[in-house]
């Protein structure tokens, strides 16, 4: 499904590129040294241009988790009007590992991907970006492999300690990792709980901050994983 908003530049008729740099059916032990290795191909500083469409990623399952599910939706910025989006599903395969969840997704996500012909200048991943263990989330490790600025927005904190965010939107507070900081709790509407942001690949804390806020309208979440959200988890459009 295609989109055309008023007055938005033509979608391109190329696919996102990726390439993946390893095989998916690794143990546990494996895609732990691997995440190692990878995470030393992070960039946390802007390597950008104008962002004009910004993607929304997430995952669900079905079938008691036999499927994995994911949606990518492609929004215009600054309007975060509805460009595109894809649905892709396939067996899956990887574990349940906390801290190993990519394996288990980013495989339905890159097919989804290839679905899309307008390629995003920022991923809006649910999910973390360097706030992991290894420095090596979702939004980080699809970063890599698509070459592109990524940004987490994960719902819950997988790991790290912080202050209590004020409750003005808009509002955060450091997350760190002993004297390390590896996100931002911010608070994206008053009075509900706060998100956390970490930056995934190409891009710093602070822009992903900046972009986060400058994609929630009226509700927690970013108009991106939101729509990312009830596309992997509920009926189709």
């Amino acid at each position: 499904m295609v989109i055309s908003g008023a007055g938005l530049p033509a979608a391109k008729a190329s696919m996102v590129q990726y390439h993946a740099p390893h095989p998916w059916q690794l143990s546990p032990t494996e895609a732990i040294q691997l995440q190692k290795q990878l995470a030393t191909q992070v960039i946390c500083n802007d390597q950008f241009r104008q962002v004009n469409y910004v993607a929304g990623v997430d995952v669900g399952f079905e079938n008691s988790n036999q499927i994995t599910r994911a949606a990518v939706v492609v929004l215009s910025y600054p309007e975060l009007e509805l460009v595109e989006y894809a649905i892709a599903r396939r067996p899956t395969e990887f574990p349940y590992i906390p801290g190993l969840l990519s394996f288990r997704e980013i495989p339905s996500v890159l097919d989804a991907l290839n679905k899309i012909k307008q390629t995003p200048d920022l991923l809006l991943c649910d999910g973390q970006g360097i706030a992991h263990p290894r420095r090596l989330g979702i939004a980080t490790h699809l970063g890599i492999i698509c070459d592109l600025p990524s940004i987490g927005v994960g719902k819950s904190r997988l790991l790290g300690r912080h202050e209590t965010v004020p409750e003005n939107k808009g509002e955060w507070t450091a997350l760190l990792d002993h004297n390390e900081t590896i996100g931002a709790v911010l608070r994206t509407r008053v009075g509900v709980k706060p998100l956390y942001i970490s930056s995934g690949h190409k891009i710093c804390l602070e822009s992903a901050i900046k972009y986060v806020m400058t994609c929630v309208t009226r509700y927690k979440l970013p108009e991106t994983t939101r729509w990312a959200h009830r596309l992997a988890s509920g009926p189709e459009l």
